[in-house]
């Protein structure tokens, strides 16, 4: 008999399979996903946990005619397979293949695109409110796992959807953990421990002992079994789903298909908002990932045999770690110094803060809005809080550095590790506007290092400042210079000079200056000197040091990893124009407008002319045409 998964073509396929066919399924499911993974990278724990419960919903639901809903959708996998990709699924995340999260443009499965956390309540409740409205017929559920409930936008949700009793479907699903270790007085509240063991236990010793009453106990036991519901909302979670308007169901095995098939059935018949709490263990069927399910959230290649990640021999530190590894070194000097990060202490370098200064790091869960106010308190307490958030992720969180970090002007220093291109995460992940969304903003002051020794330096100096700061990097290992043991301050607002040259100057901003040395040279051997300059404030932008390039050159070429609206040349421009300077032909190289595909970081960057290459063809363009110009205007 051959795999039952190469016969799943649709969601339709599996109706037919017996119980215990499915539960064959599930294992054929996570080893495809297990062995995919382990060639490509992904997500892999999250996707492991959900395989029964995705069968089950598709199961019972008619997708696409019933939209489900995934919530952040790194668990997506099981529901890829199921849905027409089994073929692609080994170009998961990989260049011009399949997306490694739910994306209305591939599939008309993936009812909602998603890729940040907490969104799947609200989406689905408009779906609902929008069936409603047209006379539709057809079932919506939202899947949100217990990480993702923590932020404020799922309560949002919660909260209407408890208010119009519109009929939908919440699968919460509980694992106990997001991506680290789950925080705060909800996911107490959501502890299987409680749930499971302590309500199982107080209902096993009441009804021995009421059974054990003589011609009355078993009628007590009756009585309470008709209670039931109401004991459970007593004990459990259900007391607040319940409290907002929703009807509580739970807490049940996520890993037992007969059960979730029942009872989606039963649900399915239902009207009105109802709340399933399903209990799954992150990581299931591979013992490496259910022992260190934080490790295999995100994961590149690795070896499946023993768990071990296939790395390159290079000895080059990631930003990430030099950012973790100097923050303690400061934090060590200044007792001020706290850390801040929103459910990513590994995944932005601050385990080892966590572990070294425990009570000066705080991990708020998925609720970047709550870290930045937060911080803004701690800073207004004259506290130095280091907020680490990726850099796509800060963007939940912008009206509270306007309004509550640089309204007030506090010292509050922003570390965005994964600025620019990120690579196969895509779209939802790059980070390519925090340059645009943070220099506008009073007060701020932005940074981004050519290096990592010069984010030693920055780190220092945002530290030393007094005021809203923000630096940021890219994912990934640094150039590989040697980390100098003395760290420095620089200079607010001065950029610095690396190469000088009279044909053209090229400005460049964090990880397009060491592309911008390496064009410089190739420019020379066709005869253009070039100028190159290590930017290093996005704002203030060194004014000096430009009006110093204008006396030898009218030509600029800018670069940098941010979209163009906004960036770092939109600021050389704004410069251009209030300082009054006219006669400057300038080209700025960043991302045009649009959302960027996934696929590998060099890659994308040769495509959006951003690397050494696409740095060469630009400055020989634009001085070819400037010569063009000049040549026309002499005639």
């Amino acid at each position: 008999m051959g795999r039952l998964l190469n016969s799943i073509n649709s969601p339709y396929d599996i109706k037919g399979l017996s119980r215990e066919e499915l539960c064959a399924l599930a294992g054929e499911i996570r080893e495809e996903i297990l062995k995919t993974i382990s060639m490509t990278g992904g997500h892999l724990a999250s996707s492991l946990g959900v395989v029964e419960l995705t069968i089950a919903l598709h199961y019972i639901f008619d997708s696409p005619r019933d939209k489900i809903i995934w919530d952040v959708g790194h668990q997506a996998y099981a529901h890829k397979l199921l849905t027409g990709r089994r073929d692609v699924f080994k170009t998961l995340r990989q260049s011009d293949g399949i997306s490694g999260f739910p994306n209305i443009h591939e599939s008309i499965y993936d009812a909602f695109g998603v890729g940040h956390s907490s969104t799947s309540i609200s989406a689905g409740l408009g779906m609902v409110v929008g069936r409603d409205l047209k006379g539709e017929d057809y079932k919506v559920v939202s899947v949100i796992g217990d990480g993702s409930m923590t932020a404020g936008l799922a309560f949002e949700g919660l909260n209407q959807t408890g208010h119009l009793k519109k009929d939908l479907i919440i699968v919460l699903n509980d694992n106990e953990m997001s991506i680290a270790k789950n925080v705060g007085a909800l996911s107490s509240f959501l502890s299987r421990k409680f749930t499971g063991r302590f309500v199982s236990k107080v209902k096993r010793e009441l009804e021995t002992f009421f059974h054990a009453i003589p011609k009355i106990g078993d009628g007590i036991v009756s009585i309470a079994k008709r209670a039931e519901d109401s004991l459970i909302t007593l004990f459990t979670p259900g007391m607040m789903f319940e409290g907002l308007g929703l009807n509580y169901i739970g807490p049940l095995d996520g890993h037992n298909i007969d059960q979730l098939i029942n009872l989606f059935e039963n649900v399915k018949e239902l009207n009105g908002p109802h709340l399933i709490h399903v209990i799954t263990k992150k990581g299931k069927g591979y013992a490496p990932a259910e022992e260190e399910p934080s490790r295999f959230h995100g994961v590149g290649p690795f070896d499946i045999a023993s768990g071990k990640t296939v790395s390159s021999d290079s000895k080059v530190p990631s930003y990430t770690k030099v950012f973790g590894d100097t923050l303690v070194e400061l934090a060590s000097k200044n007792d001020k110094v706290l850390a801040i990060t929103a459910a990513m202490p590994e995944g932005t370098g601050l385990e080892r803060f966590s572990k070294e200064f425990p009570d000066r790091f705080c991990d708020v869960g998925i609720a970047e809005q709550h870290g930045v106010t937060f911080a803004a308190g701690l800073a207004a307490r004259g506290f130095v809080p280091v907020v680490a958030i990726y850099s796509t992720f800060l963007q939940r969180a912008f009206d509270q550095i306007a309004h509550d970090v640089c309204l007030q002007n506090l010292h509050v220093v922003f570390v965005l590790d994964r600025a620019g291109i990120v690579g196969a995460d895509g779209p939802t992940h790059h980070g390519l506007f925090d340059l645009s969304y943070l220099r506008p903003l009073p007060n701020m002051i932005v940074m981004a290092p050519k290096d990592e020794c010069e984010l030693r330096d920055m780190l220092n100096t945002a530290i030393g400042l007094d005021g809203p700061v923000a630096i940021r990097y890219p994912r990934g290992k640094g150039v590989g210079v040697s980390i100098e043991p003395e760290i420095k301050a620089i200079p607010v607002g001065k950029a610095e000079m690396l190469k000088d040259g009279g044909d053209i100057a090229i400005l460049a901003a964090g990880n397009c200056v060491y592309p911008a040395l390496q064009a410089a040279q190739t420019l020379k051997k066709h005869h253009i000197d070039a100028a190159v300059i290590n930017a290093r404030f996005i704002k203030p932008i060194d004014e000096e040091l430009i009006f110093s390039l204008l006396c030898k050159t009218n030509r600029l070429l800018t670069v940098e990893e941010n979209v163009l609206g906004g960036g770092f040349g939109s600021g050389v421009l704004e410069l251009l124009e209030r300082i009054g300077v006219k006669g400057v032909s300038v080209k700025r190289l960043g991302i045009p407008d649009c959302f960027v595909r996934h696929g590998a970081q060099d890659e994308l960057r040769k495509e959006f002319g951003i690397d050494a290459s696409g740095i060469v063809k630009a400055a020989q363009l634009l001085v070819l045409e400037d010569e063009g110009e000049e040549k026309r205007a002499s005639r």
